[in-house]
């Protein structure tokens, strides 16, 4: 797979715009994790280093296309960036789409690119325009790669050169190898709340795993087949869907639960087999049998793929199922793979991030990657050719 990448070119006096994925958890204006930002800076120091004029833009939330909001601004960002990170002139720039000064050695923010009218929709004016503001563009934001947004698709286009950032390639390089050549047993982990948006990932990893944790509503509708779940969250629709998978393929399910009449910390909670689920129950997190089974199994797998905690994490009386397997896949001598919001988010909850062999910061471009599709970014960055500057 052939693609330009940045250390191939110089740089030197060149206006460098990089797309990085900065969309940070932020609460009142303050950044709760700075894991995206930090995974970004080696692309940055290594334009710095290259005498470059560093740009760079970035989406942030889902603010209202074509108009300006405050929440989303990424000046915080910006601020983090220059006191925390770069210890570099870091400053934003609302109005860019005419023309920008930036000079060698500085940093400029371009402000959130979904305030701009078209970006989602990767209008070609707007691609143009971005294009204009540079000689070189650096994709490195793989967690919007699945989207043929401009400042992704429309902007690689366009530019004059456009190439790749060593995050974007090692997030390549590491997904390749895992889908490709995995040392074995592989187990994967798949959670998440509906097994409708993962179905064809599930079809894809049970093909190369050599086991598959379903835990969620994905779980849930898996022991709906011949259980009763209460209020659990699960889609009939699919039972069908999971039968076939479950007659074709190794996939885990949960032999007991721990449930509660209602999402919140103050429910009673009762650890039962999952024939026994009452219809006022709602299933929210594995068992100790369940767990200590699933612990076994990964302590004796090669490789890890995570995507998605198993139970309601966010309850600490329904946090034992996750916080027991990631502390599991922490300890393992096992390489293991982590992405997805939610699974950022438990690594994080349970600081078990220095010991994951590698953190994808991509969401829906990692399930995209793992589920065999290509991401339409990889098709027009492997059409450009490395000219002279």
């Amino acid at each position: 797979m052939f693609m330009i990448k940045i250390n191939e070119l110089d740089l030197n006096n060149q206006r460098v715009l990089i797309r990085v994925d900065f969309n940070v958890p932020m609460s009142a204006g303050k950044i709760i994790s700075d894991m995206r930002l930090k995974a970004s800076l080696p692309t940055i120091e290594m334009a710095l280093k290259k005498n470059a004029k560093v740009i760079i833009m970035s989406h942030f939330g889902r603010p209202s296309e074509g108009k300006f909001d405050n929440k989303f601004s990424l000046l915080p960002i910006v601020k983090y960036l220059q006191n925390k990170l770069l210890n570099k002139n870091v400053f934003l720039i609302q109005n860019y789409l005419d023309g920008i000064q930036v000079n060698v050695g500085e940093v400029a923010v371009l402000e959130n690119v979904r305030f701009n009218k078209g970006e989602e929709k990767n209008n070609e004016l707007l691609a143009k325009k971005y294009a204009s503001l540079c000689d070189v563009f650096v994709m490195d934001a793989f967690g919007v790669a699945h989207r043929s947004h401009a400042s992704t698709c429309g902007l690689a286009k366009f530019a004059k050169v456009s190439c790749i950032g060593p995050l974007f390639y090692n997030e390549i390089k590491v997904l390749n190898k895992v889908m490709k050549d995995p040392k074995r047993p592989l187990v994967a982990i798949l959670g998440g709340s509906k097994i409708s948006t993962k179905l064809n990932l599930l079809y894809s990893i049970s093909k190369i795993s050599d086991a598959v944790i379903v835990g969620g509503g994905i779980a849930n509708t898996f022991l709906a087949i011949n259980n009763q779940v209460g209020k659990s969250l699960y889609e009939p629709k699919f039972i069908d869907s999971a039968k076939i998978l479950l007659s074709k393929y190794n996939i885990q399910i949960p032999i007991d639960l721990r449930v509660g009449t209602e999402y919140s910390e103050k429910t009673l909670v009762t650890t039962k087999k999952i024939t026994n689920v009452l219809c006022n129950e709602m299933i929210m997190d594995f068992g100790d049998e369940t767990i200590a089974s699933l612990i076994a199994l990964l302590k004796k797998s090669k490789t890890i793929l995570w995507n998605g905690p198993i139970g309601v994490f966010e309850l600490s009386k329904f946090r034992k199922g996750t916080e027991m397997i990631a502390k599991t896949i922490a300890n393992s001598s096992a390489f293991s793979i982590a992405g997805g919001g939610d699974t950022l988010a438990a690594i994080e909850l349970f600081g078990i991030k220095d010991s994951i062999s590698y953190i994808s910061t991509g969401g829906g471009a990692f399930l995209k990657f793992i589920e065999g599709k290509t991401l339409p970014i990889i098709s027009i960055l492997k059409k450009h050719k490395i000219i002279s500057l």
